[in-house]
């Protein structure tokens, strides 16, 4: 018999726990809450109950299920590839398409399955259709359209995208099987600053086929329904109804004699068999826990439903269209460079920006700046003169990173946070001859509203806390906070506290583990 252990046992990862349990496939549980563990081990006896994933990993189970927080995922899931353990990621695979990329290589180098949680499919009526669709019975696809709606639950970390879209993204192109040409989103924000509750996203398909989805947690009532259309006839299916019937409708457009006429035949209830979702997913994952491919819900999968609402983001945030990837070059010198530049935005000339860079309204990039790779500088930021940013790097809104100051890779810098460059500066006195230069080492969190004043260094993955205002360097992994920040304790790579223990409760790299990984 296979054992799986899951990792995580919030609500969902509790759902995995409960069907893997039902299934006789459950091993282990790692979770970083005491109480909810001793919980576990007192309910599931016959199985093992970890604190962290690095104690799981030494057994030897036949996968892991990963149910954390989708801010872990990539760490986790790195860490258990690494140890050729096959792994199932609940969706999103991972925040940003790049790091689902590199788990996508290090499985194929390590001959391990990845798959995502994409579990609609593996809903039967989803696969009866899709069935139904490739033995023609609607003709040729031609549209398809999903509502996801509701009233609540309200997400504060992501936006209703990111929360709900992803389920109708990964259905739309395991129909079309193909990647659209063109995203185009628009939404609403009214409950928190900067967090759709809305959107209405259109993803046009080669072949002349179009879906769109429409989400919103501030809904009257819950839908959850997709219709399927094609030549002869459409399909509709809602799972929030009490019958769950797949409904066929003969119906279409005929042209005679050039003029187009409608046809409008019987309704038939397609017959399916009804199973759970959950279970059938984790059954598939078992079932290739011997290494043979993954074919459905597989990391390719994963990686497009990223890029998609990579590109969908792109175009909610700007109200505009999401360029088309043969616009997202930009002229340089005359050879083509392929990064983004919002028509609001500035470059200057002797500024150098790197490839997969996205560049947002009313930004300005100064001469003799360097901005790296894969960086998002987001709404009214200003760089340099002669600033040097580093790959993958994320500038919120309203940030200037002035001169003297330089981020090495993966810096995140939250909203309205505050660089300075001079530390006495006067109105009537030129003293850009006295700045004082400041690094912001690799991995660096600086929270919004935060100030870093001039002269000093800020460690690899240290966390600077929302507000505070930061007079002395920053050690590694440290997490300060308050006016003059002081530290409070000490921060994983995941971005997680170390507990009690100096163990990081996510991945469970100890603190030593992490200062030697630094040296």
């Amino acid at each position: 018999m296979k054992r799986i252990c899951v990792v995580g046992a919030g609500r969902w990862g509790m759902n995995h726990i409960r069907t893997l349990d039902s299934l006789g496939l459950l091993g282990g549980v790692v979770e970083a809450n005491e109480t909810t563990r001793r919980g576990i081990a007192s309910r599931y006896p016959d199985i093992k109950v970890f604190a962290n994933t690095r104690e799981a990993a030494k057994e030897e189970f036949d996968g892991y299920t990963v149910a954390t927080p989708a801010e872990t995922h990539f760490n986790i899931a790195s860490y258990l590839i690494g140890k050729n353990k096959h792994v199932l990621v609940e969706k999103p695979l991972t925040l940003r398409a790049h790091e689902a990329r590199e788990l996508k290589k290090m499985a194929e180098v390590g001959g391990v399955n990845l798959m995502v949680g994409h579990l609609l499919l593996f809903h039967p009526a989803i696969l009866k259709m899709k069935e139904l669709v490739r033995e023609g019975k609607i003709g040729r696809l031609q549209y398809i359209y999903s509502n996801r709606l509701n009233l609540g639950t309200v997400r504060t970390e992501e936006n209703i995208l990111w929360s709900f879209a992803p389920h109708d993204i990964s259905i739309f192109q395991y129909f079309m099987e193909d990647f659209p040409d063109e995203v185009i989103s628009r939404g609403g924000i009214f409950l928190q600053p900067q967090v759709h509750d809305s959107s209405m996203t259109i993803l046009r398909y080669p072949k002349n086929r179009v879906g769109h989805i429409f989400v919103s947690w501030l809904h009257p009532f819950k839908e959850h329904r997709i219709v399927i259309i094609g030549s002869k006839g459409m399909f509709s299916y809602e799972d929030s109804s009490d019958q769950k019937n797949i409904l066929f409708y003969e119906k279409g457009i005929d042209w005679v004699q050039g003029e187009p006429v409608t046809h409008d035949g019987p309704t038939e209830v397609i017959p399916y068999e009804k199973k759970m979702p959950l279970a059938e997913e984790l059954l598939y994952f078992a079932g290739h826990l011997d290494g043979s491919p993954i074919e459905r819900a597989d990391a390719q999968n994963g990686i497009e439903v990223l890029e998609i609402l990579e590109k969908a983001t792109e175009s909610l945030l700007s109200g505009s269209e999401a360029a088309k990837p043969d616009e997202r070059k930009v002229q340089e010198k005359g050879e083509e460079s392929e990064y983004f530049v919002h028509e609001s935005a500035l470059i200057d000339d002797g500024a150098s920006i790197g490839k997969g860079t996205k560049i947002w309204h009313f930004s300005h990039v100064l001469s003799g700046s360097v901005v790296g790779e894969s960086c998002n500088i987001g709404q009214n930021v200003v760089i340099g003169p002669d600033v040097k940013i580093g790959n993958n790097c994320k500038i919120q809104n309203n940030v200037s990173v002035y001169k003297g100051v330089t981020l090495e890779e993966g810096v995140f810098c939250g909203p309205s946070m505050v660089f300075t460059n001079v530390y006495n500066p006067r109105a009537e006195i030129r003293k850009m001859d006295e700045a004082r230069t400041t690094l912001v080492k690799r991995g660096a969190t600086i929270g919004a509203n935060a100030t870093i004043v001039c002269g000093i260094t800020i460690g690899r993955y240290a966390f600077v806390g929302a507000g505070a205002v930061v007079i002395n360097d920053v050690p590694d992994y440290a997490l300060v906070v308050g006016n003059p920040a002081r530290q409070t304790g000490w921060v994983c790579e995941c971005g997680e506290r170390l507990d009690t223990g100096m163990k990081c409760p996510a991945c469970g790299r100890s603190r030593e583990e992490l200062r030697q990984s630094g040296s």
